[in-house]
């Protein structure tokens, strides 16, 4: 499914680089959904799932995204706990998935489907009206 290439890394070290297109991607995200437990795994189900390269520079500017950092996912749409009756109808929620990003720190398969795993919990997380302290002090900031 994969082929490991030596690619220049961003710091320009020299160094194994997994490469998989975003259709491969898709793939072991979806293996990565598929193993998280039932209980969790139906709330994915009702999330729109979005594999992008890379987050904008507008986008790591609004959020405030250190240089030296990387955004792995995203969630858009009201968290859970701000959802009403009363509200008028909106699009369904999505996560978004840079694959890029995540390639960058994830040499092997098995790293990329643990990051898809942490980063697609951690987005849940806000889908519950998790704020960052509280998904960081569970294990998934």
């Amino acid at each position: 499914m994969s082929d490991e290439t030596l690619d220049e890394g961003e710091d320009g070290d020299e160094g194994p680089r997994l490469e998989l297109s975003a259709a491969q991607f898709e793939v072991l995200a979806r293996e990565a959904i598929a193993e998280l437990p039932d209980d969790l795994r139906v709330h994915v189900d009702e999330i729109l799932l979005s594999i992008e390269p890379y987050a904008s520079e507008e986008l790591l500017a609004e959020m405030e995204v250190a240089d030296d950092e990387d955004l792995f996912g995203l969630y858009e749409g009201p968290p859970l706990t701000e959802r009403s009756v009363n509200d008028a109808p909106h699009l369904p929620p999505r996560v978004r998935l840079f694959y890029g990003a995540i390639l960058d720190e994830c040499p092997t398969e098995e790293e990329v489907k643990h990051e898809v795993k942490v980063t697609i919990l951690h987005e849940i997380g806000h889908h519950f009206g998790m704020d960052e302290a509280q998904l960081e002090r569970l294990g998934y900031g």
